[in-house]
């Protein structure tokens, strides 16, 4: 379980002081040391990206032939300070994230180490900026999509898990969280039967999957609809990407406070660290590697999708 761990990332996050040195502080605090904070200004203010490398007793950091997984809290802020007062909805991918960090350092401090790596990045702004959106507003961000990538999206993933809150929205309804299929490449790839095993183990139902379209998986900026960002992280990576969508029933704004719900994003956090397990020990698959090998030898590359288009 981890309850504990995303109660109390909650209550750190829930502040108009907090910031990413904050977090670093005390996620060192459990033991873990390789932790980067950076602070990036825009065009509407700043905002801290975190990044922290958990190590694996054979993972790549160490020398060894285990793959890395990244878990990428996705998000606009973890607050609409002055317009609102509190957390937000939109900060679920955050606490998600570091909720896993918190867990597997005490994890590690308890003897239970994972064999691969493990890279968690999102960012702290607790007063990010809000934009319209169709059917409820979403939370804007300091900074611009590219510049998350940059500081999100790190070249050692080998896999990497997405999460962000995925309620505004008439499409995907239903309490809990979602798994989006497969994103390389430009390519939306069939769902990852292992990924729905690990779903269905953790949260006793049957799986649920995020219906995502081909305008989803662009960047952001080139004037098409995005459901949300969730599949931002695809455009920047040659790497397998699947978006883990924490959802409601009804449309929920992403600046609406008093709006998560810890159980939901406790069982998230719960799936990415069981994803995290079986990835680092060669069990789970992200998406077949000779089919993939098929479709762009019959199709050819689709890697255009993840760039800005035709001018």
């Amino acid at each position: 379980m981890m309850l504990r761990q995303v109660i109390e990332i909650c209550d750190l996050l829930d502040s108009a002081k907090v910031d990413g040195t904050a977090v670093a502080n005390l996620l060192r605090g459990r033991g873990l040391e390789l932790i980067e904070v950076k602070t990036i200004r825009g065009e509407k203010g700043s905002t801290d990206f975190v990044k922290i490398l958990v190590p694996g007793s054979q993972g790549r950091s160490v020398g060894g032939r285990a793959p890395t997984l990244g878990i990428i809290g996705r998000l606009g802020g973890i607050g609409a300070r002055p317009e609102r007062i509190g957390i937000v909805s939109d900060a679920d991918g955050a606490i998600t994230a570091l909720s896993c960090a918190l867990k597997l350092a005490d994890m590690k401090r308890n003897g239970d180490e994972l064999k691969g790596d493990v890279i968690i990045a999102t960012h702290i702004c607790p007063n990010a900026p809000t934009q319209p959106h169709d059917p409820v507003p979403f939370m804007g961000s300091p900074v611009d999509m590219m510049t998350m990538n940059r500081h999100e999206v790190d070249p050692r993933m080998e896999a990497i898990l997405s999460v962000d809150t995925t309620k505004g929205n008439r499409i995907v309804k239903f309490r809990g969280f979602a798994i989006t299929p497969t994103v390389k490449e430009g390519y939306i790839l069939r769902v990852s039967e292992d990924l729905v095993d690990i779903m269905q183990w953790v949260t006793g139902t049957l799986a649920r999957v995020v219906p995502i379209t081909t305008q989803d998986i662009t960047p952001y900026g080139n004037g098409l609809y995005h459901m949300n960002s969730i599949m931002q992280p695809a455009v920047a990576t040659d790497a397998p990407v699947v978006g883990v969508a924490i959802t409601t029933e009804t449309p929920v704004p992403g600046c609406a406070t008093g709006a998560s719900h810890a159980v939901d994003i406790e069982m998230a956090a719960r799936f990415c660290l069981e994803v995290a397990k079986a990835f680092g020990e060669g069990k789970c698959r992200f998406y077949d590697e000779e089919e993939f090998k098929l479709i762009t030898k019959l199709y050819g590359s689709m890697k255009h999708l993840q760039t800005m288009g035709k001018a």
